[in-house]
């Protein structure tokens, strides 16, 4: 086949992980001397960023000879989106793969991971003594190990290759279309594998880009107060290894009902459906709205999209139960800041 022909430039599911679009908001800010682009993660095959981080985990295992093509049994923790991505991967090398999840994963992230060939684990009660669900799901994890012969777990939160899939993959991708580094950038945090990598890249570059990590009210990570929280995908009960050694320039702790609110204005101003994750970095833009400088390029890495937050997050039903009071602030979508 030519090397120019169509089909030679079609690639094989694998090949389309990263390469997402970095598109211009145009509505969101409302300022014209600032310019906001979208890193839009949700364009890999699995929906998430969670599809680079996948596809660095198991490609470094398959250098170091931990999994071979057809041989081999995974087990990981996840929240949902790491699950979609290493599921679709199993599938795809012919491994058998056990997610251990919690209560609060999306019911459709669920389904799409059993569709994948995914086995779930559900943990039913949080850890005793910290009242977190992510130690439960480690711990979990650890019983799978010992129970299932030759299983290995990829420790999403340890592993050094999900920092390289952000190094060389989402930050010098934005680096690239930009022609240069962004001004800002707004990440949300979890295991902080995304922004541990664009740090990382940015460090070697000697970037003076101003990164701001969006964390969740009530969560641990960069010196956090533990405390109740709703949604998933950002945030975090315990500090994952990770995050040791990132050092953002500030951290932005967003209320659930301004992750929401920074959802439904997304969508109502951009046209773009964003997970949770994307409205609270969406509210910490807007926040911030009056400090950026004129003339900035300003960032946002959003995750995922919002196709499996459309009962909650999107659901008015679902805010006002969940969410109680703090339900009328989600749910105006008037003029000002979240």
């Amino acid at each position: 086949m030519p090397p120019g022909s169509p089909r030679a430039r079609i690639s094989g599911l694998l090949g389309t992980v990263g390469h997402t679009p970095l598109v211009r908001l145009e509505r969101l800010l409302g300022r014209a001397n600032v310019s906001v682009w979208a890193k839009l993660e949700g364009a890999n095959p699995g929906g998430s960023a969670k599809d680079r981080t996948a596809s660095a985990l198991v490609d470094a295992a398959l250098r170091g000879g931990l999994l071979r093509p057809g041989h081999g049994t995974l087990v990981e923790s996840s929240s949902g989106n790491l699950g979609i991505g290493l599921a679709r991967l199993a599938a795809w090398h012919g491994w058998t793969f056990h997610c251990v999840t919690d209560p609060r994963a999306n019911r459709l992230t669920v389904a799409a991971i059993k569709a994948l060939g995914g086995i779930i684990h559900p943990v039913t009660d949080p850890d005793a003594d910290t009242g977190e669900w992510l130690p439960a799901r480690i711990a979990r994890v650890g019983e799978l190990l010992a129970e299932l012969p030759g299983a290995i777990s990829l420790d999403q939160y340890g592993n050094p290759a999900a920092l390289d899939a952000h190094d060389h993959g989402t930050m010098a991708e934005i680096v690239e279309e930009l022609g240069a580094p962004p001004d800002w950038l707004f990440v949300a945090v979890s295991t902080t594998g995304t922004i541990g990598g664009c740090l990382r890249h940015l460090d070697r570059l000697g970037a003076p880009t101003h990164t701001v990590a969006v964390d969740a009210l009530g969560s641990v990570l960069f010196g956090g107060e533990v405390g109740p929280r709703t949604l998933t995908g950002f945030g975090a009960g315990i500090v994952p290894d990770l995050a040791l050694g990132a050092s953002p320039t500030e951290v932005a702790r967003v209320r659930d009902a301004a992750s929401i609110r920074g959802c439904r204005l997304m969508a109502r101003r951009e046209g773009i459906l964003a997970g949770a994750s994307g409205g609270a970095v969406v509210a910490a833009l807007l926040e911030r709205a009056d400090a950026l400088p004129p003339g900035s390029d300003v960032v946002l890495v959003l995750h995922d999209t919002g196709q499996a937050y459309l009962d909650t997050v999107y659901d008015d039903d679902w805010v006002r139960e969940t969410l109680g009071e703090d339900a009328d602030a989600a749910l105006d979508l008037g003029e000002g800041t979240p």
